[in-house]
């Protein structure tokens, strides 16, 4: 199987281009040549959808909105890339309960 694709599909309608792209940037910048492709797919009707080989891993609605970058990268990672490292964006904070 080849590098995976990343596909964004966003509304044009609500002027989203620049929050995809900016998503786009980010993921590029991390994952670089590891991913074959970010696609942004033009959509209507409020559409926000983040697909990773086809796999939905990011729906506006369902989701609760917009991921940020680090949670962006984790569902990449998780889906399409498992054996990639995050660094610092893997850790999860302290228990604060904890002793």
């Amino acid at each position: 199987m080849g590098a995976p694709q990343i596909t964004i599909t966003y509304c044009t309608q609500c002027n989203w281009l620049l929050r995809a792209n900016w998503m786009a940037a980010e993921l590029l910048s991390t994952f670089g040549t590891d991913l074959g492709s970010v696609i942004l797919r033009p959509g209507t009707g409020g559409i926000f959808v983040i697909e990773a080989d086809g796999e939905q891993i990011w729906e506006r609605t369902r989701d609760g909105g917009f991921p940020d970058a680090a949670e962006l990268k984790r569902r990449v990672r998780d889906s399409v890339l498992p054996d990639w490292s995050l660094g610092h964006a893997d850790r999860t904070p302290a228990d604060p309960d904890a002793g």
